[in-house]
């Protein structure tokens, strides 16, 4: 099984956070929820890999057990 990969792989991962928040901009709580739920689903189908998606579920929910904002 292929790990995931946690190291910084963005092309400009502030473009990213710019279009991300720009997206959510004035929005409503319930329709930010639908297009990060979209999102999630558009980069699973990219992604691919049932073990990957698993390790990223894993370690997204030890970073929010553990209190981190990372």
């Amino acid at each position: 099984m292929t790990e995931l990969n946690l190291e910084p792989n963005f092309t400009d991962p502030d473009a990213f956070y710019a279009a991300l928040a720009e997206v959510h901009r004035d929005q409503e709580p319930a329709v930010s929820e639908k297009i990060n739920a979209r999102l999630i689903l558009l980069l699973a189908n990219q992604v691919g890999e049932q073990g990957i998606l698993e390790q990223a579920l894993e370690i997204a929910k030890q970073l929010e057990s553990s209190g981190s904002n990372e």
